[in-house]
């Protein structure tokens, strides 16, 4: 049985990294390494859960994560999107510095380079067994995608030894589980078909046969239906091999948790990939109700659960103490994304952005501040941090932990933050939505001039898209109601300094 490092040994971490080319194999030989796992939760907002602040809502698992660790008031992903934020989280580097790393289409090729460098290949390197379990949405194979036959490149050519994931997003088709690059339970005689452009001849859309649609949609989600519910693009065939809309979290728990127990003995990394508070929201049953929020708290309530059974099998495992846990959210919260839910009507004083300005789609610190806390028995402290810390660097941070050399540009190793010793984070970070990018640097955030939408009337969302520039500061207008570009010239002018040397 693995015994929990001790605080020698990490402060001996904390000492090598700064000296990692004299002293990285000494770490890999003598350093009991932990387990790691990353919860990372989908459309969760900083607002949303009960030791962030929330009143009208009550998630006592992931509290004692944070009760227990430390939980940071500046955590940040990347982006304000899924596939950007997913692809720094596993690369550590920029989204912006990809042209293709946009929300992928349901059919879209693989977005992580086989050669770079990911979090899972580094810990692999490492002597840890990998799995990512649940969404992965950074595309698959090379091109035109043949569902019917082994899927590569994907998962497990960037690193993962075990990958059982959605083939794109729970709202997009085709509506299967993909386990190490197979379609789960595909029958041959039944192949799968997937168009994102044409429908199928005969197959029902939620234009065409709306009698069959238990869910409505509002906007984008009209194509096939599956389970009664309408999805972007079209499918046919696979009728076996469809998932259970309602039984996801229960699957992708039931993966995670046979993940730990065949590797209690081994060092491992799982990337729990959670499906939750995204559309369609579908809680299991005896979820449905409990939040008085409709699907969307349900949906939380049903993901606090499944963190707390994952805790429980670590517990009964008797690996708990020797596992560092990061729980975070890959963007900002939305409410209508597509379907008529009630998200809106039932939300009542529950503010899911905290009280920050945005949401999913924006510039405005919603978008991109998400809740972030670490978890390691004997080794992190509770408290909170106020230490500015990204998903990008748990490359550089992890990397330091377990001994391996990081070659990386945007990921910075700020493990003593991560792990409560230092208050200090990074000094900088850029935030991206919808391809275009801002500045947080110390507590002030710089917006640059951008022509577009200040709203994004779909989803009833602040873009932080205006034609001028903006400037905020965080320690005393959190909510980023003072715009104060005209009256600090010189402020601005230093952070679009630091912006542009940042960017070139």
């Amino acid at each position: 049985m693995k015994i929990s490092i001790t605080f020698f040994l990490l402060f001996s971490v904390f000492t090598s990294c700064a000296n990692k080319n004299k002293d990285s194999h000494a770490i890999k030989e003598n350093l009991n390494k932990p387990n790691i796992i990353i919860i990372n939760l989908d459309d969760l907002g900083y607002g949303d859960l009960s030791c962030y602040g929330a009143t009208e809502i009550k998630t006592p698992n992931i509290d004692k994560l944070a009760n227990n660790g430390l939980l940071f008031t500046n955590g940040y992903a990347t982006s304000a999107t899924c596939s950007p934020s997913r692809f720094s989280l596993l690369t550590g580097v920029y989204p912006w510095r990809n042209k293709r790393a946009k929300i992928l289409a349901g059919d879209a090729p693989l977005l992580i380079d086989t050669a770079q460098q990911t979090l899972p290949k580094l810990l692999n390197k490492a002597g840890y067994n990998t799995a990512i379990i649940g969404k992965w949405h950074l595309g698959l194979g090379s091109g035109h995608v043949n569902w019917n036959n082994t899927i590569t490149p994907g998962p497990n050519q960037v690193g993962f030894n075990e990958s059982y994931i959605l083939a794109a997003t729970q709202d997009r088709v085709p509506t299967v589980y993909i386990h190490n690059g197979n379609v789960v339970n595909l029958d041959k005689t039944d192949p799968i078909q997937v168009n994102y452009k044409k429908n199928f001849l005969g197959e029902p859309t939620a234009l065409s046969n709306p009698e069959l649609v238990t869910m409505k949609w509002h906007h984008g989600h009209n194509n096939s239906i599956v389970n009664g519910i309408p999805r972007i693009g079209f499918m046919k065939g696979g009728e076996n091999a469809k998932w259970s809309d309602i039984d996801m979290a229960d699957h992708f728990l039931g993966k995670a948790k046979d993940f730990i127990k065949s590797n209690k003995n081994t060092d491992f990394f799982l990337y729990y990939a959670m499906q939750q508070p995204h559309v369609p929201r579908t809680p299991h049953p005896r979820f449905v109700g409990k939040s008085g929020m409709g699907p969307r708290g349900d949906a939380i309530l049903e993901a606090d659960w499944c963190v707390g059974e994952l805790l429980k099998t670590l517990k009964n495992l008797d690996v708990l103490n020797n596992t560092l846990i990061v729980f975070t959210s890959d963007n900002g919260p939305v409410l209508n994304d597509g379907y008529f839910d009630e998200a809106e009507e039932k939300l009542g004083k529950h503010d899911p952005k905290g009280g920050l300005r945005g949401g999913k789609y924006s510039l405005f610190e919603a978008g991109t501040r998400v809740p972030f806390i670490t978890y390691w028995p004997g080794v992190i402290k509770s408290g909170v941090s106020q230490a500015l810390v990204c998903q990008i660097d748990l490359l550089a941070s992890l990397g330091c932990l377990v001994g391996e050399e990081v070659n990386a540009t945007d990921s910075k190793n700020i493990l003593k933050a991560f792990t409560g010793k230092s208050n200090q984070g990074r000094d900088h970070l850029i935030i991206e939505a919808k391809s275009r990018t801002a500045l947080r640097s110390g507590d002030w955030v710089m917006i640059p001039a951008y022509k577009g939408n200040p709203i994004n009337s779909k989803v009833n969302i602040e873009t932080g898209i205006l034609p001028k520039y903006q400037l905020y500061n965080l320690k005393t207008d959190r909510a980023q109601k003072h715009n104060l570009a005209s009256e600090n010239p010189e402020k601005l002018n230093a952070m679009i300094k630091i912006f542009k040397n940042l960017k070139s």
